[in-house]
């Protein structure tokens, strides 16, 4: 691409991000509730509470919405700069629903002040999108048999109904405005720019707030980010094969151990060959006297390795491959429907609705979609995603504008830090961030999958980079590449 094109299509991104953020400059105050959420370390200076801002922008003196935050500071940390903002990912999980209370080395502390922060329509936040309806949907297909996807639909319609109801609107659940949110609140505070800190689905939330607030960011932090301006739905299962076949490479350098002789192969051809075809097992609900009978399929048999790889398991992975093929299921599937049965799930599934339903899933091409089920059949019709177009045609909330899709372009220094056996979340994922971003560097962690961390035998690459952002950061281990 010319150097002319390329500055034209900036020009045009900072015009239709300026257009969206211009709408409501200006027409409304962002408020703070103060509230007490946690017992703390006496050392610590601590403030939390509770953003309150418009849901819709657009109609500023119309519904509020409160977001809970906690922002702590040690002793002598400057209070309004060199502070770290974090908010988890999904889209739909919370930040702070599994803090109890707030130890003197809690999360990016020894950096900064750093604040924790809900995005909206999460689990603390008012009003949440938590869908329990949807999570009794889904254990009630594997308990009586019936088709998953078609009760998860009629339960998402009943919690469309529910939220509406209670006024909510839910096209106002989405990133553009979760990024206003973390600018808002960082004005709210009277803090100057910000670290900020973000995982998978965070990880592009933090970009849009790059791109439409620059004057607002000091600092990105990505981890195994899922960047808006990509169509998941599009690259879905590409991702999948790719953290596969590090797995196979991985194998066949360990010609070594003869269970994983033509891993690949095999794999590719039970997986194939099982297109379609239904199992079943005796499951024991936990509480329950009778085991019931559970048919399951290929897709729960994938998410069973997906599920390994997201959580860093890739050198336990080639076992659990060689065990399914070999038709012992029984221990994977009941820890899979043990996670099922469980309870209602952490995440507020109407958030994630709203956000892929106008973000992503509206933006993709069926047919490429096709194309990925046509060139991967061992992956074929594998549901990668609790968002379906069913449920979207359900959830009716409007697309984003296109300048989501347009890539974020910044000078601020970046650290990205991916796994090379990330299924979701693929390392092209954050070379296409690092693009356009030219102070930003990659960290590609060896065997590692989703949420990989900065710390890589005993050096903290994050404490490198923030004591000297701009700096080139140089590897000291085997498992680390630093592009």
């Amino acid at each position: 691409m010319n150097k002319t094109r390329t500055t034209l299509l900036l020009l045009l991104f900072f015009m239709l991000a300026g257009n969206y953020v211009n709408s409501f400059a200006q027409s409304y105050k962002p408020a703070i509730e103060w509230k007490k959420f946690f017992p703390a370390d006496p050392r610590l200076i601590i403030k939390s509470g509770y953003l309150i801002v418009p849901e819709n922008r657009e109609k500023p003196q119309g519904k509020k919405i409160k977001m809970p935050f906690i922002f702590i500071r040690r002793p002598g940390q400057d209070p309004k700069k060199n502070i770290s903002l974090y908010s988890v990912g999904g889209p739909g999980y919370s930040t702070i629903a599994g803090i109890d209370s707030i130890g003197y080395e809690f999360g990016y502390l020894k950096f900064g002040g750093t604040i924790m922060f809900d995005q909206r329509g999460t689990k603390n936040s008012f009003p949440s999108l938590v869908s329990p309806e949807i999570d009794d949907a889904i254990r009630q297909s594997y308990r009586k048999g019936l088709n998953k996807d078609s009760l998860v639909n009629l339960a998402a319609k009943t919690a469309r109904g529910r939220f509406t109801k209670a006024g909510i609107d839910l096209s106002c659940y989405n990133t553009l405005e979760c990024a206003e949110d973390i600018n808002d609140l960082r004005q709210a505070l009277g803090l100057d720019s910000l670290n900020l800190i973000g995982l998978s689905y965070s990880g592009g939330l933090m970009l849009t707030v790059a791109r439409n607030h620059p004057e607002a960011v000091r600092t990105l932090i990505l981890r195994s980010p899922l960047p808006g301006f990509v169509n998941y739905e599009e690259h879905a299962l590409v991702n999948f094969n790719e953290a596969l076949e590090q797995v196979f490479a991985n194998c066949r350098a360990d010609s070594a151990n003869r269970a994983y002789l033509n891993l690949k192969e095999r794999f590719h051809k039970y997986f194939s060959d099982i297109s379609g075809k239904k199992f079943t097992i005796n499951y024991l609900e936990k509480g329950s006297r009778d085991s019931i009978p559970v048919t399951y399929d290929k897709s729960d048999l994938l998410t069973v390795i997906d599920d390994m790889l997201s959580g860093g398991d890739a050198r336990g992975a080639p076992k659990a491959m060689v065990d399914i093929m070999a038709g012992k299921h029984a221990s994977y599937i009941r820890e899979l429907l043990d996670g099922y049965f469980a309870g209602n799930s952490a995440v507020a599934r109407g958030m994630r609705y709203s956000v892929f339903c106008s973000e992503q899933v509206q933006f993709a091409d069926g047919r490429v979609k096709q194309q990925q089920n046509r060139i991967l059949p061992w992956l074929a019709d594998y549901r990668y995603n609790n968002v379906n177009p069913a449920i979207c045609s359900c959830w009716k909330v409007k697309s984003e504008p296109v300048s989501v899709k347009i890539p974020v372009a910044s000078s601020v220094p970046a650290i990205i830090v991916g796994g090379d056996s990330d299924p979701g979340c693929s390392l092209f994922y954050n070379r296409l961030i690092k693009r356009t971003i030219p102070n930003s560097q990659l960290l590609i962690r060896h065997n590692e999958g989703h949420g990989s961390g900065f710390k890589v035998d005993g050096v903290d690459y994050l404490e490198l980079f923030l004591a000297h952002p701009y700096q080139k950061l140089v590897s000291r281990s085997k498992d680390l590449i630093i592009e």
